[in-house]
Formats: structure tokens, sequence, C-alpha cells
């Protein structure tokens, strides 16, 4: 299991902290994992899960009533 840094993951996500922030509490992203006191990460396998879902959505055609 691998863990990301903030920067590691602004590099596979492309969101802002405070967007990243705003999806974990809605419950729309992997949440962070507390490492220290001043430290989080997120795990590597659960954001490339969420991104995986991502593109699927996308590729689905758009329903309409």
């Amino acid at each position: 299991m691998r863990i990301l840094s903030k920067r590691q993951l602004k590099e596979l996500v492309l969101y802002s902290p405070q967007h990243v922030a705003r999806l974990e509490k809605a419950g729309q992203f992997p949440r962070r994992v507390q490492l220290g006191p001043n430290r989080v990460g997120w795990v590597e396998d659960e954001v490339l899960d969420w991104l995986k879902k991502r593109l699927e959505c996308r590729e689905e055609p758009e329903r309409r009533s």
C-alpha cells in the first residue's frame, strides 16, 4: 500500500486542496489518513479507484427522461 502526499495527490487529481476537502466532506472523495500531527496522506489505490469510476461515468451515454 502506498500513501500519496498532498503534492502527489494534486498531480494525479488536478484539484485544489480546498476542492478536495469539500469533496471529502461531502463523501465524494476518498478520506485522508492522518499520518502525524501535521501530516496527511491518501491511500493511492482508493484515489485510483475513484479516478477509474469518474472515467467510467464519462464513457456511459447520457440518459435523458
